[in-house]
């Protein structure tokens, strides 16, 4: 434990177990001042309700909210679902996409205070202390890092109540909360439990958010979304911020029962690990998106998209927001988003968003070529000679092989 010379240490809080925990510890093991950092992300409104006072009585010296909805949602999801990046195929990414913004803002906080080092709550068996270090490194260099998990005795729910028990630090954790849950206005993640074992089905107590998919109204609903250089700028004829569009979609998806996945994805730190997540208005955004580009993109262009999502959610869930790499990637991203322009019917209905009509100014798609019907454009005769030249190749090697 490396304790000299760190005087303020700036924390990011919570008000869970954990950071409520490591407030007293960092006192009694660093004598140091401890200044909380909340971010509102868009977690429940009731998580956030007294947090300033239970950091003070807990014993930081001062608790700073930032509120970060709007920037979330415009400055990380967004330039993230222009890519389509989609980790192993199916997570969007919630919990990747804020811990650099939640630790960006820290830093700044830290550097506007006068800290000397910063600490984060994570374990050292996740990959948001990687999230979390990677930012703070690309950022403050200069400022330390303190990771209790790393270092403290503590290895137990029970070790930590009891610990905050004999302070007389009041919480309302108990050992009845199996689950361990991370959520913001994106989506809400839910493990441990049941969970634990890939053999045991998701029981109802897994989902936070959504409407159990068979009992989700029997009546389908139309939304219409309106997108511009690939992001969400209007719901149902409404124009709104970001966020705004997310919160307005999140309550549609929530309703039907849209967005949820049950996977075991590949930690970076080596671990698999099971988590069911709820991405209710993400996973509507992502339709309409995706919608837009299936008229717009030619079909290379479509396909690098998709390497660059694939690239991107690797770069994302590694945490490395800050790396040149997501930089260069997002710059393509855009590039190609600039004509993705138009409106989408996306129908929710039992669990699943499908964009039934699309349309765009800048659409590629022409009935008069597509039609199976008699046209005036197009010369089936000129498909011999495309086909010819195409299979030239497979022609030469077959006649190379006849001379054998």
């Amino acid at each position: 434990m490396q304790t000299k010379g760190i005087k303020k240490i700036v924390l990011a809080y919570s008000g869970g177990l954990d950071t409520s925990a490591i407030i007293p510890w960092l006192k009694e093991n660093y004598d140091c001042e401890v200044v909380a950092f909340v971010a509102d992300i868009g977690q429940e409104r009731s998580d956030l309700e007294g947090i300033e006072q239970k950091a003070l009585r807990t014993g930081a010296s001062e608790c700073h909210v930032v509120d970060l909805r709007e920037a979330f949602i415009k400055d990380y999801v967004y330039p993230v679902l222009q890519t389509g990046a989609l980790y192993e195929g199916s997570y969007l990414l919630g919990t990747s996409m804020a811990r650099p913004l939640i630790a960006k803002a820290q830093v700044e906080l830290a550097l506007k205070v006068g800290a000397d080092a910063l600490c984060h709550g994570a374990t050292g068996k996740g990959n948001d202390q990687v999230r979390f270090e990677t930012t703070y490194t690309a950022l403050a260099p200069e400022l330390k890092v303190v990771a209790p998990w790393r270092e403290w005795d503590l290895r137990s729910r029970e070790a930590l109540l009891a610990y905050l028990k004999e302070r007389d630090i009041p919480t309302t954790a108990s050992l009845e909360k199996i689950y361990s849950r991370d959520e913001n206005a994106w989506h809400i993640s839910t493990e441990g439990g049941v969970l634990e074992s890939p053999w045991n089905a998701a029981n109802k107590d897994c989902w936070a958010w959504t409407v159990d998919p068979e009992e989700a109204p029997d009546d389908a609903e139309l939304v219409t979304v309106k997108v511009e250089k690939g992001r969400v700028v209007a719901v149902n004829g409404q124009e709104l911020s970001p966020y705004q569009c997310l919160e307005a979609l999140n309550k549609l998806g929530v309703k039907h029962g849209v967005g949820r996945i049950d996977i075991v994805e590949n930690r970076l730190v080596g671990i698999k690990s099971r988590g069911c997540y709820e991405t209710p208005g993400g996973t509507i955004m992502m339709a309409a998106l995706r919608g837009v580009e299936q008229l717009v993109l030619d079909r290379d262009s479509f396909k690098w998209r998709e390497q660059l999502g694939h690239e991107m959610s690797y770069v994302v869930y590694d945490g490395r927001w800050f790396a040149p790499l997501r930089q260069s990637i997002q710059a393509a991203a855009e590039a190609l988003a600039e004509e993705v322009n138009g409106e989408v019917v996306v129908k929710l209905y039992k669990g699943t968003a499908t964009a039934i009509q699309k349309k765009s100014a800048n659409s590629l798609y022409s009935e008069e070529f597509a039609t199976f019907g008699e046209d005036e454009v197009y010369d089936h005769s000129h498909a011999g000679g495309f086909i010819r030249l195409f299979s030239l190749s497979s022609r030469i090697r077959a006649l190379n092989a006849k001379k054998q």
